[in-house]
């Protein structure tokens, strides 16, 4: 039995979708699927069960002795997010506390951490799992600050194996786009937020530079189509041996302008864009510069190439977003 928190969402589905595919069929979805489509994201798989997520603990104690690894992507994912006590609860504690039960029961823990625990990017992008490491990285909110702040007490764990699961992973993830995102609203990748804009032959919007470096859409982020991610995390299920924090992009900062032109370009129409001032409520926290380091997973042995931007958004918008069922 394989346990995805939050396997309604976005990464989550797309999680339970690989491990469907690998012909597993006890795959349990941790999550609330409330009054909007995102029950769509699982609508196409078949589930041993979806269980609430007050309910989480006492389903895992009921069936300890069949659960193999629980990917545990569920948390308050919003950055915009002011409650930092609800986020404390979500992203911190209840982490903390599937570590111990993975711990106890001697079940293997993959999790996902962030790139916003890196801030303004001033100390690196480096995936130094260290104590001194980690302590050089300032996050700019509330939600990156809980990412940060698990990172940190599992890099106190892990020097203590009785302390720790038989295989714990957590991953930084970069800027992930891809299919079943649809229920995030402003918080979906540009890329889905562009394409309605240029299906419709009407201009994209991107932001203004506001740092001289930088021109405007050339603002830096290193995207990452979201079936590469899975397929780490599925090199990971075959790799019980790696364990560690990585960073998941694909090492390779791209532009604004080259991600909407990308968009434009896999309907087979000529980019159409247009430059607004970045608002003053997020401009002094603006990131203009993204990149993951990712020699350490391919120092654990990852060797497979991550999709290229033009390729990744190609098959995104011509697989996904112009269909009919946009649905993985």
């Amino acid at each position: 039995m394989y346990v995805v928190t939050g396997g309604a969402g976005f990464i989550g589905s797309n999680i339970v979708a690989a491990l469907e595919a690998r012909g597993i069929t006890d795959i349990v979805v941790v999550d609330r699927l409330r009054s909007n489509e995102k029950w769509r994201n699982l609508a196409k798989r078949e589930l041993a069960d979806i269980v609430a997520p007050e309910n989480l603990f006492q389903y895992l104690d009921a069936n300890a002795d069949s659960i193999k690894c629980i990917f545990h992507m569920g948390a308050i994912s919003a950055t915009t997010e002011k409650d930092a006590d609800l986020i404390i609860t979500n992203n911190f504690r209840l982490s903390l506390a599937l570590w111990v039960w993975c711990t106890a029961n001697h079940v293997r823990f993959i999790y996902a951490s962030s790139a916003a625990t890196y801030g303004n990017g001033e100390a690196g992008f480096n995936d130094d799992s260290s104590s001194e490491g980690l302590a050089h990285l300032h996050p700019m909110n509330a939600y990156g600050w809980s990412k940060h702040l698990f990172d940190r007490r599992v890099s106190r764990l892990m020097h203590n194996p009785k302390a720790c699961p038989p295989q714990w992973v957590g991953l930084k993830f970069f800027n992930v786009y891809g299919p079943n995102e649809y229920h995030k609203g402003g918080q979906k990748s540009v890329v889905a937020q562009i394409f309605p804009q240029a299906d419709g032959g009407n201009p994209a919007h991107l932001f203004r530079s506001h740092n001289p470096k930088y021109p405007d859409g050339g603002q830096l982020r290193d995207f990452v189509y979201i079936d590469d991610c899975v397929e780490v995390m599925m090199w990971l299920l075959d790799n019980p041996q790696v364990s560690g924090l990585f960073n998941l992009g694909t090492g390779q900062a791209r532009s604004f302008l080259d991600l909407a032109s990308a968009v434009y370009r896999a309907l087979g129409k000529e980019p159409y864009l247009k430059y607004i001032d970045t608002p003053m409520e997020i401009r002094s926290k603006y990131q203009y510069f993204t990149e993951a380091r990712m020699a350490r997973l391919r120092a654990a042995g990852y060797v497979r190439p991550f999709t290229s931007l033009e390729d990744g958004v190609t098959r995104y918008v011509q697989k996904y977003l112009a269909a009919e069922d946009p649905y993985k």
